[in-house]
């Protein structure tokens, strides 16, 4: 099986990058997996990942919820409960980035389509991309959604959406920055781009260390930090706008951290670290679990 083997940074080029921690696939397959660090642009990756034709294996579990919507288990039965709430403030965060009640929005990695089917229902005109043709299958029963497959990306025309969102999926793109550099020539004039990442400079990080479930290694490839995402963007010609907190992401990735850690879910330490990592970054966002960024394309 080929792996990916960096000898620079995926983000800015820099061959200042030394190995930081060791982090298992508690997922799919037990493995561990080597995480390095770039010293110039903060992101850290996974690195001998297997490359795009090999990884889909790595994806093949009933507990990955966002390719196969299952509520089994309480810790996936919480998330689904959280995620009605959270696709609401996703359609306020647009509709408040763009400017626009209705237009035309493009979802990358859509998973089993619940987020197109809310826009939907708001009156978008919406596009869906996939890779997995199972959550693909799911999105047309569940909610009469067509996703795309993935490679279709570079067929979509230019200039054509008013939204693009990215909701916890950029951290598995293989080619980084093939994918952005597209994105940027698919937004409208003034159409805006979402990107939503975990940040390993959260507290909840601190707290469980290589357990830490936002590492998901192998399938996240890349582990963002503010300073990185904002380097990656400003290489294509966008710039960040605006970075808006997931203020729940914390508690659900603390729950499956403790869950490595332990074996079972500490519930209350769980929750409590989920708390701690909230009030760290209540006063710097820079600091929370996870972030959406908002994004442009640079003004000439």
């Amino acid at each position: 099986m080929p792996n990916v083997h960096y000898s620079h940074c995926p983000v800015c080029s820099s061959t200042s990058i030394e190995p930081r921690l060791v982090v298992r696939d508690h997922t799919v397959s037990g493995k561990e997996f080597a995480v390095w660090q770039c010293g110039d642009c903060t992101l850290r990756f996974t690195q001998d990942v297997p490359d795009a034709t090999d990884i889909g294996p790595y994806y093949k579990a009933e507990s990955y919820i966002s390719h196969t919507n299952t509520s089994k288990g309480l810790i996936n039965n919480l998330y689904q409960k959280v995620r009605a709430l959270t696709l609401k403030q996703k359609a306020s965060t647009i509709a408040a980035a763009t400017g626009l009640s209705t237009g035309r929005l493009l979802d990358v990695g859509c998973g089993t389509g619940a987020f197109l089917n809310a826009m939907k229902k708001e009156g978008w005109q919406v596009t869906g991309l996939e890779p997995d043709a199972d959550a693909r299958r799911v999105a047309r029963e569940l909610y009469r959604v067509e996703p795309l497959e993935a490679s279709m990306l570079q067929d979509l025309p230019p200039a054509s959406f008013d939204a693009i969102t990215l909701w916890h999926v950029l951290e598995h793109v293989h080619e980084l920055h093939g994918t952005v550099a597209q994105l940027r020539k698919l937004l409208k004039p003034g159409g805006k781009l979402m990107v939503a990442v975990p940040n390993y400079t959260s507290q909840d990080e601190a707290i469980y260390g290589q357990n830490w479930a936002a590492y998901d290694v192998p399938r996240h490839l890349y582990h963002f930090t503010p300073r990185a995402l904002t380097m990656l963007m400003e290489r294509h010609g966008l710039r960040v706008i605006a970075k808006k907190p997931m203020w729940f992401d914390s508690f659900y990735i603390s729950m499956l951290s403790s869950q490595y850690k332990n074996g079972k879910t500490n519930w209350i330490g769980a929750s409590l670290a989920g708390i701690r990592s909230n009030l760290k970054a209540t006063a710097d966002h820079d600091r929370c679990s996870s972030l959406t960024y908002i994004i442009e394309q640079e003004r000439g």
